[in-house]
Formats: structure tokens, sequence, C-alpha cells
């Protein structure tokens, strides 16, 4: 693919959202079905059922008539699969590899990423994996989540990133070998592709958000899973306290307790200093999206420890005002089924139980994963 530097090339980058996890999955089921040369799909979680079946038949036939297919998926998301299931695809001529296959010194290590590429022309990124709850409006039904579909440049990159990665599925990495944090196709492009990972480079994405923060005339930010480090908390607040509006979606309903326990803990600092904090009601909230003025966050990280720090994940930063204001018309259509949250109202929703269990969820969390982390960097490493 011709790389363009100057105006044209952000111009020849074309994204669109993708608002709920109906739309975004029959479109890559539908980018699938018309794939003519090759499909490389990466998934943490890959499920079998209705929507996890239909994907794999899709990706056997593309296979089948000679597209190059190409999967990925983490070893823990996806370890609910039989053994069998890619056997058609296999006896076809397709690939499949697990990344970093269970073993208990390198466990904490997992491949969180959510990409499909197809024909290195179109691809997709956001918090969605291949399962039934994810399929739905993410009001009336599943959970609610987002995509973010990608045409030009950016899509060369993210083919690139998933090779590295398939290419390292073993998660055995030479010595002193990384994963590049940060891409940009060329010196003219203004939009990033951050990866997250273990090793040196990892704090790229932190780094990034928080100069935005810093700058920042507005901020709104949708996550699953919030539990920052202290430096983005403290960006937030003085945002907030200099007469920036910060506007928080997070989880009402979670899959994940100690997780909304944890962020519950963080809601009495973040209020005090003019942050907005409303949860999202109908359906589990699974969606990443941050909004920073123009500019906007995509893919599959939450802001927690282990999405900045510990899994591999990927996002990008697309600078672009069309965008960005669709971004905030989702925003403010979720705004719509949410709660506001205030001191009383926090008062009032938590329970006993969970004021008993912030301080476990909080060592869970912010303390034993990071370290457990830490400890098993050193068995990705061949001696």
């Amino acid at each position: 693919m011709e790389k363009r530097t100057g105006p044209e090339a952000d111009s020849a980058l074309r994204c669109r959202w993708l608002r709920h996890g109906r739309e975004a999955l029959d479109a890559m089921l539908e980018a699938i079905h018309h794939a003519q040369h090759s499909v490389r799909l990466e998934m943490y979680i890959f499920r079998a059922g209705k929507i996890g079946d239909a994907f794999r038949d899709a990706l056997t036939a593309a296979q089948q008539r000679g597209v190059r297919v190409r999967v990925l998926c983490d070893a823990v998301g996806s370890y609910s699969l039989p053994g069998d299931y890619w056997s058609h695809l296999l006896a076809a001529g397709g690939e499949f590899r697990l990344f970093n296959p269970v073993q208990l010194r390198r466990i904490i290590y997992r491949d969180h990423r959510k990409i499909l590429v197809v024909d290195g022309e179109l691809a997709f990124i956001g918090g969605l994996n291949i399962a039934d709850e994810y399929y739905g409006d993410g009001v009336s039904g599943g959970w609610r989540d987002l995509g973010l579909r990608v045409e030009g440049p950016l899509v060369r990159e993210l083919a690139d990133a998933f090779n590295e990665l398939f290419s390292r599925a073993d998660c055995r990495h030479r010595r002193f070998q990384r994963l590049r944090r940060s891409r940009n196709a060329a010196a003219g492009y203004n939009w990033k592709l951050l990866l997250t990972g273990p090793g040196r480079g990892h704090r790229a994405l932190k780094q990034t958000l928080v100069q935005d923060f810093n700058a920042a005339r507005s901020i709104r930010i949708v996550c699953a899973y919030f539990l920052p480090g202290l430096r983005m908390l403290r960006a937030l607040k003085r945002a907030a306290r200099r007469g920036v509006p910060v506007q928080l979606i997070l989880a009402g309903q979670t899959d994940v307790r100690l997780m909304r326990i944890a962020t519950r803990s963080l809601y009495p600092s973040l209020l005090r200093a003019g942050v907005e904090i409303y949860e999202f009601k109908p359906q589990i909230l699974h969606a990443k999206m941050i909004i920073v003025d123009d500019v906007v966050y995509a893919g599959s990280a939450n802001l927690d420890a282990r999405s900045l720090g510990i899994n591999y994940e990927v996002v990008a930063r697309v600078p672009d005002a069309t965008l960005a204001a669709e971004a905030r018309q989702i925003f403010a259509e979720d705004l719509g089924h949410c709660h506001r949250m205030d001191a009383e109202t926090l008062r009032q929703t938590r329970t006993f139980w969970e004021k008993w269990l912030v301080r476990w969820a909080l060592f869970l969390l912010v303390r034993l994963d990071p370290y457990l982390a830490r400890l098993q960097r050193r068995h990705l490493t061949n001696s």
C-alpha cells in the first residue's frame, strides 16, 4: 500500500463508528464474506455459539475460495473452544494459533486485542469480542459496545501489528526484543496506533492520554473498566478544576464485580474535583471510547492497570472533527440511558458488602495483579 505524507495523508484515513454490537458484528461478517485475498482476525474471546459459529463458517468458506485466513485467539479468553473447533478451517489450509498457551509461570499476560483486517484495505477495531452476548443494540439486548470501521493507511499498520503478534503466539520473545508501541505510517500523519504490552515502551498510551488531558478543552470517556493510575486521575481532576467539562460514562452493570467496587471507591474524589460521573444502566457496559476535543481514541484498552501495562492492547488515536462530532452524539445518546452519580446517590447505592470489599478489590486489581505481572515478565524471554 502506498504511503503518503502531507495534507493528503490524513484525508486518506476514513473511519466510521459502528454504534453497537449488532451493527459491528454484521459489518465484520459481511467483510469476511466479500474478502478476496486475505483475512486476519485477532480476538481475546471467541466463543462457540450462533455468532461464533457464523464467523467460523465464514472464515472457512473464505479459505476454501482461495483467501488466506489467519486467526489468533487468546488461550485464556477463548479457553472454552472445543479442540476441534477450527478443524475445517485448518483442513482447508487456514491457520489458527492460540496466544500464550496456558502455563502458570506466564498466565498473567494476555492478548486482549480485537482486530479484523480484510484484504489489507479494510479493518475493524473496538471492544467487541465474538460471542453471542455482544450481539444486540446495547439497550434492549446485548452488551453495550462500539466498533470502528477503518479504511486507509491505518489498515496496513493494523495488519503489521497482527503479523507481529501472530508470529509470537507462543509468547516467547528473544531477549531484548519487544513490540513497537506506537506507530505512525509516515511523518505527515497525525493519527497514531498505540500498542501496549509488557516490557519497555508500554507507557505510550498512558503518556499520550495524559498529554491530551492536560491540554483539553473537553473530555468525554466511556469505559467498561475504569481504574487508572494516579497520574491519569490527577490529570482528569486538574482538568475539571480548571473548568474543563469532564464526563465519564462507567458501568452500572458489569461482569467483573470487583472492578465495579474498586471503581466506585474513586467516585468521591472525582466528584469533589467537579468530574461528572454517569452509570450506564440498561445492559452490561463493555465499550471503550475517549473524546478529547476533536481527537478520538478507539480500540480494545480499558483505563485500568491490566490494559495500561499488562495486556497486549491496540488503540487508534485519530484527530478528526467529523468523527469526534459523531462520537459526541453517541455519547449524548448513551447519557440518556445513564443515572448521574453524586455523593448522596453513591452513599445510598453502595452496599455494606461493597464498602467492606473495597480494600480487597484495590489490593487485587492495583497491587497484586501488576506485581504478579512483573514476576512473570522474565518468563516471556527465552533463556
